[in-house]
């Protein structure tokens, strides 16, 4: 069985699933705060360009290129938030956000994901959301479960999203709106029954995680 691949950091101690939460306003100062005068200097000419659209080489925008040196120029700690900036600023409609997000790293693919609540009201980028959730990058994973994903995902798919968190050690506080969609969600209790079976027939633990969901398909279901 493959196993999960974490990449250079884990959900568990990344706060990066904040990033869709925070308008990109306040998003920019708190970035800047943490940056020096040349990596604030790279990320204003950075935003400009995104916000103007200007420059190309050959089929990619500036402002795609921007996306790859982020980590450079601003540091691994800040490159993600720095890119959800950029993509902002560039208004990056769907298309835009598909071509990143195919043609990018993983990197770049968190970040497309974590600005898809601010940049796409509709479902046109569940597709992206769907293709993360086929992945065993913890990070991509943590990423795909935010807001977006909390407002399109029908009821099948995020029920196989919150069990790729299980399965995958993802901690299911990085799924957004967990409490209301689990919340008597029979469905997912059975799902969540299976699984912990099958992990204990294996002589494998069952995830804590799993008891607190399957806690939360036994509540009542409220009037929002």
């Amino acid at each position: 069985m493959t196993q999960p691949h974490p990449g250079p950091g884990t959900p568990a101690a990344d706060s990066h699933h904040s990033f869709p939460l925070t308008p990109p306003a306040d998003l920019r100062t708190q970035v800047t705060a943490h940056l020096g005068e040349a990596a604030r200097a790279w990320l204003t000419l950075a935003l400009d360009e995104a916000a103007a659209r200007s420059g190309t080489h050959g089929p990619i925008s500036t402002w795609e290129l921007r996306l790859a040196e982020a980590g450079r120029r601003c540091g691994t700690d800040h490159a993600d938030a720095v890119r959800v900036l950029i993509l902002h600023a560039a208004h990056a409609d769907p298309d835009a956000l598909t071509r990143v997000y195919r043609q990018g790293t993983a990197a770049e693919r968190r970040a497309v994901l974590h600005a898809l609540p601010h940049l796409v009201p509709g479902p046109e980028a569940l597709p992206l959301v769907e293709d993360a959730l086929r992945t065993n990058d913890t990070r991509l994973v943590a990423a795909a479960v935010g807001p977006y994903a909390a407002r399109h995902l029908d009821a099948h798919n995020w029920r196989h999203a919150v069990l790729k968190c299980l399965f995958t050690g993802v901690p299911v506080d990085t799924v957004a709106d967990l409490h209301h969609r689990a919340r008597a969600d029979t469905e997912l209790a059975r799902m969540l029954d299976d699984y912990a079976a099958e992990r204990v027939a294996a002589g494998r633990p069952v995830p804590e995680d799993l008891h607190r969901v399957l806690a939360l398909t036994a509540s009542e279901a409220k009037e929002s």
